[in-house]
């Protein structure tokens, strides 16, 4: 019999600053402190545990993580249309380094790397029959 899982309970992301990615979570995307550890502060995600681990020894991430970002580990957040449209904004003007909106068929996908060079995503899933396409093909980069 397999195991049958139910929810994510939790989850962590390695930063080598644990000031500069506290920071940059709750400001660019609002997520409140639950808790601050030796070496871990606790967002709140919907009810759920964001966890910072600081690795000062952690090895930068790939800066040119974000040019093929495809085929790669990353956490994927869904946000709602409005949200999905002034993100690509948002995050540019906090200097957060972006590529173009995918269209993966059902939703649009915006890479992002955070202050340590986790490959993030944001998605706007679609409708069946709904809104079109803000991006490129399936898996496609979109020019420009």
């Amino acid at each position: 019999m397999p195991i049958r899982l139910q929810a994510i309970d939790h989850f962590g992301l390695e930063v080598a600053d644990l000031a500069r990615a506290e920071r940059f979570y709750t400001e660019v995307f609002g997520l409140p402190v639950k808790r601050r550890m030796p070496g871990v502060v606790v967002l709140d995600f919907n009810g759920r545990s964001f966890n910072l681990l600081e690795r000062r020894d952690r090895a930068p991430g790939d800066p040119a993580a974000i040019e093929r970002p495809t085929g790669r580990s990353h956490l994927a957040f869904t946000v709602s249309p409005d949200d999905f449209a002034e993100a690509a904004g948002r995050l540019a003007s906090a200097g957060v380094p972006t590529h173009p909106v995918i269209d993966w068929g059902d939703h649009d996908g915006l890479y992002f790397l955070d202050p340590d060079g986790n490959l993030l995503e944001l998605i706007d899933r679609r409708p069946a029959g709904g809104r079109p396409s803000r991006g490129a093909g399936a898996g496609e980069r979109a020019s420009g």
